[in-house]
């Protein structure tokens, strides 16, 4: 028994008619009154009473007719999630992100993609750059956005968005009321940062912009979060050097101030930014993964 067979079959007890049956099959009478008897031959039972005059189902035929058109539903069905899937329009994806992440990029990306491909659900983690690189190595998460650089083959990195370094300054500090503020003139200023393993392209960024404007910073205090970061400089506990985009997390007791620095060296540098990239496994076959990588980096063309 073949699928066509019961396609002829269904076509057949929906028009009772052979000759109008054939014709929407695209195929002649004789062939599919053969094709029929075939199938009844197989099933051992009749599905039609024929006369000269008309075609009716046998009782058999009308028990048989609701069972395959339930088949052909469920077929369609499978079909046409089949269809979905090989377009990455369905399934699920496991997505890591830094946390200053939250602030730029991700809430963009999230909308873009729901709205595009609403099928496909989303489970996030907030990690560190060392983290997602050990998640996707274990296979535990498909995409990730982290701070570059990267230095293993196996992914492909691609940047997607970046911006300057701003300083975050207790609301009471000595520098809050200057619309800009001169790298040097942080010279003695306690700092609170990250340690290098979470991050070690913003962390060694950080440490030589600090250098190349003469000094090497104090750090007085720790954190692995963004948002604990400003909170210790909302505390007056130091000042803390971060992405532009922290100034979307509201938090009293700290302002933001833009870095500049006289020296063109150093003024070069800061123009390239601090960068957040999207990054996968390089052999992945996956069309969620491949369909979520498209439409991060159409959307990163809007940045």
């Amino acid at each position: 028994m073949e699928l066509r067979h019961l396609r002829y079959f269904v076509t057949l007890a929906e028009e009772l008619h052979f000759g109008k049956a054939a014709e929407r099959l695209h195929i002649a009478q004789p062939p599919l009154s053969q094709q029929i008897r075939q199938l009844e031959k197989e099933l051992g039972f009749e599905l039609f009473y024929r006369t000269k005059r008309n075609v009716r189902l046998t009782e058999a035929g009308q028990v048989f007719l609701g069972e395959v058109q339930q088949i052909m539903r469920q077929l369609q069905q499978a079909i046409q999630v089949g269809q979905q899937t090989s377009r990455g329009e369905i399934g699920q994806l496991v997505v890591g992100f830094v946390s200053s992440a939250a602030y730029n990029i991700l809430p963009t990306i999230l909308r873009t993609f729901r709205s595009q491909v609403p099928g496909v659900s989303i489970e996030l983690h907030e990690l560190t750059t060392d983290q997602q690189l050990e998640w996707l190595r274990e296979g535990r998460m498909d995409v990730g956005f982290l701070r570059p650089p990267v230095e293993d083959n196996k992914f492909s990195c691609e940047t997607i968005f970046q911006e300057p370094l701003m300083v975050a300054l207790p609301e009471a500090h000595l520098l809050a009321n200057q619309s800009d503020i001169c790298w040097r003139s942080l010279a003695n200023e306690p700092f609170i940062l990250f340690p290098r393993i979470l991050a070690p392209g913003l962390y060694d960024l950080i440490i030589s912009l600090c250098q190349q404007a003469g000094f090497s910073p104090k750090v007085v205090q720790e954190a692995i979060q963004m948002q604990t970061i400003v909170s210790l400089v909302a505390a007056e506990m130091g000042i803390a050097i971060v992405p532009a985009s922290l100034q979307n997390l509201q938090r009293i007791g700290v302002v933001y101030k833009t870095l500049q620095e006289p020296s063109s060296k150093v003024a070069f540098v800061a123009d390239i930014g601090v960068a957040i990239a999207m990054i996968w496994r390089k052999n992945e076959t996956s069309p969620t993964v491949l369909r979520l990588v498209e439409i991060v980096k159409q959307t990163a063309q809007q940045w």
